[in-house]
């Protein structure tokens, strides 16, 4: 990997860890949030959902005038935005102001996280592709689990107010760094494409994603009850689970890129989502006994977002002309898919238990993989019309 290469991942590494960590951070600071504006934790709990609405209902926006107008553009916009919005959260003064500062939030992280894929998916080589897609994965997937430690450390030597401020700096520099690391990218008129139909495959493409997700995160929303109720963890077993859970998923974004590489994007993302329905059913089994559920924990988050890095890589290669846009409507349906998934979650956990939940889960992986097939003869089919065509 030459000198640009290397620059151009670690920006995009760090670029994507940040945006990671604005997610994930909120959830801690919660108590101290709530005792700050005099409102009840439910209440500040919105700060994450209107985070996720907004991201999810502008991210396609975003990738579509990505694809027309450039990606360095956008993403520096969104990073001066993400810059202004964390600064707003921190110097929020009342709660209506701090809604809408998240909002604003949403916003930025929408304009940077998908296109950030989409970039990397454009100049990566095409060897490589896959190894790369995973390394700026597991940047935003490090954020599951060292972002929101490092929240909890400010908080306790400065306050909930200076994690944000820290966040807002570093989005600032991150601003000027990205607009000086990429290159205007190549502008695609997907508009065209997109009228003739093409938006109906795109969104039965990231239909999978959105079923992959509820299969990860109907059950990772409740994990920490979950643990609670069924094996009676304390609080330090619960944090080395969820450290147990997040290393696997880092692992298996970066073991996916090279198998990616190697055996295709189709093969491994596939292989991933059975491999994952499997594990699933043994997390399932061997969900109360103490030992053992670290083991499968970490074999849940490696299988799982292995799969998630190669059908990114995947989409990548099966849409070379509406790249910015396929990334955001990915994005889209990952947040989609959490939002179902913690609703089936809540939903089993009060008409059954827990124990179900991993069941139901690797359900939701065996038809994620049924849909991936359908995808691909899909793509298969719209191959030869094209060859035709010719």
């Amino acid at each position: 990997m030459d000198r640009n290469g290397k620059v151009s991942l670690s920006v995009a590494w760090i670029t994507l860890y940040l945006m990671g960590t604005d997610l994930f951070v909120v959830s801690p600071l919660l108590p101290f949030i709530s005792e700050a504006y005099g409102v009840r934790s439910a209440t500040v709990g919105w700060m994450a959902t209107v985070f996720a609405i907004t991201y999810a209902v502008s991210a396609p926006f975003f990738g579509w005038l990505s694809d027309k107008k450039g990606r360095r553009t956008w993403i520096t916009f969104g990073l001066l935005l993400f810059a202004f919005s964390n600064a707003l959260t921190a110097y929020a003064p009342s709660f209506s102001w701090l809604i809408f500062s998240r909002i604003l939030a949403g916003l930025s992280v929408a304009s940077v996280t998908p296109l950030i894929y989409a970039i990397i998916g454009s100049i990566a080589p095409p060897n490589r592709r896959g190894r790369w897609l995973s390394i700026v994965v597991s940047g935003h997937l490090t954020a599951l689990w060292a972002g929101a430690p490092f929240g909890t450390f400010l908080e306790h030597y400065l306050g909930w107010r200076s994690v944000f401020i820290v966040m807002a700096v570093s989005g600032a520099v991150l601003a000027i760094v990205n607009f000086k690391t990429w290159s205007a990218a190549s502008k695609y008129d997907a508009g065209v494409s997109l009228l003739q139909g093409n938006i109906l495959k795109i969104l039965r493409s990231v239909s999978v994603t959105a079923v992959w997700a509820i299969s990860m995160y109907a059950l990772y929303v409740y994990l920490g009850a979950a643990l609670y109720s069924e094996n009676h963890f304390s609080t330090s077993e619960i944090a080395l689970s969820i450290t147990f859970y997040g290393i696997g998923a880092v692992f298996g974004s970066l073991t996916s890129g090279q198998l990616t590489d190697k055996f295709g994007e189709r093969k491994i993302s596939e292989a991933s989502l059975l491999f994952l329905a499997m594990i699933l059913v043994g997390t399932g089994i061997f969900f109360s006994t103490d030992d053992w559920v670290y083991l499968f924990l970490f074999l849940w988050a490696l299988v799982g977002y292995a799969g998630f890095t190669s059908y990114q890589a995947r989409l990548a290669v099966e849409y070379p002309e509406e790249r910015g846009i396929v990334m955001a409507w990915n994005n889209t349906a990952l947040y989609v898919g959490i939002t179902l998934g913690s609703m089936i979650g809540g939903y089993i956990i009060t008409k059954w238990d827990y124990s179900v939940l991993p069941y139901i889960c690797s359900v939701a992986a065996m038809l994620s993989f049924a849909l991936s097939k359908r995808s691909e003869s899909e793509t298969s089919v719209d191959g030869i019309k094209q060859a035709r065509k010719r």
